[in-house]
C-alpha cells in the first residue's frame, strides 16, 4: 500500500499505478480500470451524464479532481525533478470540456503555488490527502472560477481565521509517526461550517472531509469547505464519503435529493472533488439518476 520516498514522504501504491496506466477512457478503460465490471470502467460517460442532469436542474458542475501527490512532488518520490507529467489527465480534461463540463485543473494551480518561495507543502508527507494549505489554495482557485454570480451574497460578519499548527499521524504510516502542518483555522457561527440550504454543494470523497469532519480526519475548521467559506463568504453543504467519490458520492446526493424533493431547488453550483486516482482505482463509474 505504501511506497517510501525521499525526506520522509510516503506515497500510495495505487496512486502510482494510476499515474502509469496511460489513457483510461474509451476503448482503453476496461483494460486499465479496477472497476467491478467492464461497463463501469469508463469515467467519461458517467461524468458527462451527471453534468447534463445538473444542467437540466439549473446547477453548474465544477469537476475538481485532486492531483496525485507524485505528479506535484515527483522529486519526493525518486529524486527526479521533471516538468509536468500529467499529459493524460490534461487530455481527459480537454475531452470533458468539449462536452461542456467545467473542469478545474488543480495540477496547474498546485504547481504554481509550489513554485512560490516559502510556500508550505500542498500535501501531507505521510498521508494520502492534501494539506490544509492545499485546501486553501484549491478554495482560492474555485472562487476565481466561480467569479461573482448574482446569487452569491456573503453572510454578514463573515468568518474569522487564525494561523496555527496541527500534528497528525498520517494514514500511510504504521500509526507511530507524526508530522506537523501549518494550518489556517476557520471559525464560524456554528461548530461545523456547513449549511444544508446553501446554494453550493461540495460533493466527493474524503478530500472533502479531511481537516473538516474531525476524529481520524485530522480535526476540524481547516478543510476545503472551511476555506471555501472564507473565500466566498458563505458556507457550503458537504456530501462527503470516506470511500469512493466516483459513484458512492453521487448515490448519496441521489438519496438526499429523493428524500427531500426541495433539496436541489436552491442549488446553483456543485463542486465534485475526489482523488484523481479514482478514474482507474475505484470500483466503477455507474450512471446515477439523481431524481426520479
Amino acid at each position: 500500500m505504501t511506497v517510501p520516498g525521499n525526506d520522509g514522504w510516503l506515497f500510495l501504491r495505487s496512486e502510482l499505478r494510476h499515474i502509469g496506466v496511460g489513457p483510461f477512457w474509451g476503448d482503453a478503460a476496461a483494460g486499465v480500470s479496477k472497476a467491478s465490471s467492464p461497463e463501469k470502467a469508463d469515467p467519461l460517460p458517467a461524468i458527462i451524464d451527471f453534468n447534463e442532469q445538473l444542467k437540466a436542474l439549473g446547477i453548474e458542475l465544477i469537476l475538481a479532481p485532486v492531483p496525485c501527490k507524485a505528479l506535484v512532488y515527483p522529486e519526493k518520490l525518486d529524486g527526479t525533478t521533471v516538468g509536468r507529467v500529467d499529459a493524460v489527465h490534461r487530455q481527459f480534461f480537454k475531452l470533458l470540456r468539449a462536452e461542456g463540463v467545467k473542469v478545474l485543473d488543480l495540477a496547474e494551480t498546485f504547481l504554481k503555488a509550489k513554485a512560490a518561495a516559502g510556500s508550505p507543502a500542498l500535501y501531507c508527507k505521510t498521508d494520502t490527502h492534501w494539506s490544509p494549505y492545499g485546501c486553501e489554495v484549491a478554495a482560492g482557485s474555485l472562487k476565481e472560477m466561480l467569479g461573482a454570480p448574482a446569487w452569491l451574497h456573503a453572510e454578514p460578519g463573515g468568518f474569522a481565521t487564525a494561523a496555527g499548527a496541527r500534528t497528525i499521524t498520517g494514514d500511510l504510516t504504521d500509526g507511530k509517526g507524526s508530522e506537523d502542518l501549518p494550518v489556517r483555522v476557520v471559525r464560524g457561527p456554528g461548530a461545523v461550517i456547513e449549511d444544508r440550504a446553501s446554494p453550493i454543494v461540495v460533493l466527493g470523497d474524503s478530500h472533502t472531509l479531511v481537516f473538516h469532519a474531525g476524529a481520524d480526519l485530522h480535526g476540524t475548521g481547516a478543510g476545503l469547505a472551511d476555506q471555501l467559506a472564507v473565500a466566498l463568504g458563505i458556507p457550503a453543504d458537504v456530501i462527503g464519503v470516506r470511500g469512493s467519490g466516483a459513484t458512492p458520492a453521487r448515490v448519496n446526493l441521489m438519496r438526499r435529493a429523493r428524500a427531500d424533493p426541495a433539496y436541489l431547488a436552491g442549488k446553483k453550483v456543485l463542486i465534485w472533488c475526489f482523488a484523481a486516482r479514482e478514474f482507474t482505482e475505484s470500483a466503477g463509474w455507474s450512471l446515477v439518476k439523481i431524481r426520479n
